[in-house]
């Protein structure tokens, strides 16, 4: 495994990942029935942002170090989640540690929800069990990401959240990705699906036009360009998020110009959210 979160912890990717995720999981709360949260590729679920990983790189400066309260009036009520939950709202600037999608959302479900979390490497798997805790609603399985999300769907609750967030080292990936999720919308089509994507060729646009021909509906698709100049850096991420909820787009559109703003390395930060159509 080459791929370390922990020396990517906090930056641009994540602060926006991350604040999508809690709008989404905002929504899923505003029924009282639960839902599940399942997350193919957790990592170690916290990571600090004082150790030698995140000082060799500073993406976490550039990233959660950049957004500081108060914010906003456009967007202080979208962020608050995101910002309690990973100590930004507490206004004394750098946070020393940053959670993972699954101390997010395990933190944001209720007693009545599940958390289903898959890492197949053993020794980030450890650091995630210890990470999370004793928690009866949770279960992490030590295994290929794809497969258990194959296993655990249909979920009993019917309602819920798939998260797939891999690293895209291997070639394969969204190949991959694309096997995974045809699978999972056979048996279980009413979930919602969150896929984080690095924008780095045309991949994300293979992906997009693959679901606009299997004519599913509800297809959201976002992006963040920072404009960095650094060579070699990611420069531009995005989601694709199926069966979003009704009001994402709306909340997109009010999140994505202010973090192009306040993220932007260079002086042409972009950002997009369109509806994935067949056609």
């Amino acid at each position: 495994m080459n791929y370390r979160h922990e020396y990517h912890a906090g930056n641009f990717a994540d602060v926006f990942k991350h604040i999508i995720l809690t709008r989404i999981l905002a929504y899923l709360m505003r029924k009282d029935t639960g839902a599940v949260y399942i997350d193919t590729h957790a990592g170690a679920g916290h990571y600090d942002l004082g150790g030698a990983a995140a000082r060799a790189t500073g993406e976490a400066m550039a990233g959660v170090g950049r957004l500081k309260p108060p914010f906003p009036p456009l967007v202080a009520d979208l962020v608050a989640d995101w910002a309690r939950l990973c100590g930004v709202d507490a206004g004394r600037g750098m946070p020393a540690s940053y959670p993972g999608s699954p101390l997010i959302a395990q933190q944001m479900l209720r007693a009545q929800d599940r958390l289903c979390l898959a890492e197949k490497h053993h020794a980030t798997a450890d650091s995630l069990n210890i990470a999370c805790g004793v928690d009866r609603r949770l279960k992490i399985f030590e295994a290929d990401g794809y497969a258990t999300l194959k296993a655990l769907v249909p979920p009993p609750e019917r309602r819920g959240l798939v998260l797939i967030d891999p690293p895209f080292e291997a070639t394969s990936e969204f190949a991959d990705l694309r096997h995974a999720l045809d699978a999972a919308l056979k048996r279980w089509a009413q979930g919602t699906y969150a896929i984080w994507y690095p924008v780095k060729d045309q991949e994300p646009e293979r992906l997009a036009a693959h679901l606009a021909a299997a004519g599913l509906d509800k297809v959201l698709r976002l992006e963040l360009d920072i404009d960095s100049p650094a060579p070699g850096a990611l420069s531009a991420c995005g989601m694709i998020i199926i069966n979003a909820p009704y009001v994402l787009a709306e909340e997109a559109r009010r999140l994505l110009p202010w973090l192009a703003q306040t993220l932007r390395q260079g002086d042409n930060p972009r950002w997009r959210v369109d509806e994935v159509r067949a056609g």
